[in-house]
């Protein structure tokens, strides 16, 4: 649902008023960017730390909601905190049992999440704003069996971006426009925004998002953080509001590949809601941590895919560059070029906007038919609130997605012949043929460019990415960052076929460790530098 529209995503992106404004809440830059004593500590760091008695949950959970109180009236990353914290710490400091992975670690759902607890899930929308589900999704319950904290909600792109034919990346009629902490102007690039701002600015452990297409892996490259876009299927989406489910993932956003790792090992396997799991049984592990190996560049075939994925970003183009270097220098063959052959067929497919449209539609109208509360019962009724509070809901961005979505109706027939070609362009004609032709572990390709600027008028621009070809394919990709243009992070994206998440963590791992990239923000104003 990151986008509606089936053609290249040069699309514009709307904020708030005051996103055009390089306000910083009365609070000097130099003091957003100080940093805690607790910042930048993995998630193996911390849990050490507890172990022998340095910290406990809720005094790992208060520092977080104290910077999430300091910084995010600046940052707009955080749509609703969770009431019950403090009290969710307590408790898992009072069972002292400290075997679980995530033991006392507080994390951050994208809005799209549901909890079964006493916040919303409400997809950044006013319509849902009553929504408080009975139970948790299985991601939620997941973390928790972990031992995570569900420190709160994090803000996104309205509806999963599908609100609006154009791009306007982490704003939600509820939340307000996000902003890149590396440069307060800057746009935090695509739907999961919240949780990778949050991420990034040391506002959780980590943070979950969801993609449908550049949703996790586009802003943790804007925002200088590791982004795992999982194989469809390897996590279940049950009591996740839904997008395209045929390209749907759940995932995590972390501050390095261990702590990615860590998060998708609590995150994986059957779940009975989600029929599309039934396919990672035997594939999936529960440990992820075991597949990471700082040499494990040495022997990997690498291939570089040019036409359409280079190009679009000079910026963009220099920051690969260096890093594809780096691969070779830290032992992998590089075969470069190493094209996928329906690269240009992929970002402009027709099937591609029936495939969106189908989905969505009748995603959309049976979730909110059997959702709780008080609130629009379908799509057509979704529609019928934003326009009567379209002063609040339709002041900045169009709902022409959602009316598109709502007017256009296919046929089954129309939309399997659609899905069987989408697979078949992006999987055997596309992905798996150019890593079977070249002998490949992966693909690697730069995320997508500098982050552009939030415009309110003409929204910010958007150049080009990587994330096509696995959105189609329902293939995993993980974004790491691989460096800076005028402060602005860019990432490097590693991208495989089905289930090979333990190869691209390998290699993405070996790749961070020996590139040291990833630096905390600095909250730049507008009015600074580029």
């Amino acid at each position: 649902m990151d986008r509606i529209n089936a053609t290249r995503r040069s699309v514009l992106a709307l904020g708030t008023a005051a996103a055009a404004t390089p306000l910083l809440g009365g609070v000097p830059a130099q003091a957003l960017a100080a940093t805690g004593e607790l910042d930048e500590l993995g998630i193996t760091e911390l849990r050490r730390r507890m172990a022998d008695g340095r910290l406990d949950a809720e005094r790992l959970t208060r520092y977080y909601l104290e910077r999430i109180e300091r910084l995010d009236p600046v940052l707009r990353a955080v749509i609703e905190v969770n009431p019950d914290a403090l009290r969710e710490a307590r408790r898992l400091d009072a069972e002292g049992n400290r075997r679980r992975p995530l033991h006392g670690m507080p994390v951050l759902l994208k809005d799209l999440v549901e909890t079964g607890d006493r916040m919303h899930t409400t997809a950044g929308s006013l319509a849902l704003e009553g929504l408080r589900p009975t139970a948790d999704g299985t991601v939620a319950a997941r973390l928790r069996a972990a031992g995570a904290v569900i420190l709160g909600k994090t803000n996104l792109s309205e509806w999963a971006g599908g609100m609006s034919l154009t791009h306007h990346a982490g704003w939600s009629a509820r939340g307000g426009q996000t902003r890149n902490p590396y440069k307060l102007d800057r746009s935090p690039n695509e739907s999961s925004s919240g949780a990778a701002v949050a991420a990034a600015a040391n506002l959780c452990v980590a943070g979950i998002g969801t993609e449908t297409n550049g949703s996790i892996i586009d802003p943790s490259s804007a925002n200088c953080v590791v982004g795992v876009k999982p194989t469809v299927g390897l996590v279940g989406r049950g009591g996740v509001i839904p997008g395209v489910p045929s390209q749907d993932s759940v995932g995590p956003i972390a501050r390095t590949v261990r702590d990615a790792a860590i998060m998708l090992g609590a995150l994986v396997g059957v779940d009975d809601r989600d029929p599309a799991t039934k396919a990672s049984r035997g594939r999936f592990h529960r440990d992820y941590t075991r597949f990471l190996d700082a040499g494990g560049l040495r022997g990997a075939r690498i291939g570089v895919p040019r036409a359409v994925y280079f190009g679009y970003s000079h910026h963009a183009d220099e920051i690969a560059e260096r890093a594809i270097a780096a691969l070779r220098e830290a032992g992998a063959t590089v075969v470069d070029p190493a094209d996928i052959p329906t690269a240009e067929q992929l970002e402009d497919l027709p099937s591609s906007m029936v495939v969106q449209a189908y989905e969505i539609k009748r995603g959309l109208n049976a979730y909110l038919a059997g959702a709780r509360g008080d609130h629009p019962r379908s799509l057509a009724e979704l529609i019928a609130f934003n326009r009567a509070h379209a002063d609040r809901e339709l002041r900045y961005v169009r709902q022409d997605g959602l009316e598109a979505v709502h007017e256009l109706d296919f046929t089954e027939r129309e939309y399997r012949e659609a899905l069987a070609t989408n697979h078949r362009l992006s999987r055997a004609e596309g992905i798996d043929a150019v890593l079977r032709r070249f002998r490949l572990d992966a693909l690697v390709m730069p995320t997508t460019g500098p982050p552009a600027k939030i415009d309110l008028i003409r929204g910010d621009s958007y150049g080009g990415g990587a994330s096509t070809p696995a959105a189609l394919a329902g293939y995993p990709a993980i974004s790491v960052p691989a460096g800076f243009a005028f402060g602005l992070p860019v990432g490097l994206t590693f991208m495989g076929t089905a289930w090979s998440e333990p190869t691209l963590l390998r290699l993405a791992y070996a790749y961070e460790q020996a590139s040291r990239v990833r630096r905390p923000p600095t909250y730049r104003p507008a009015d600074v530098g580029f």
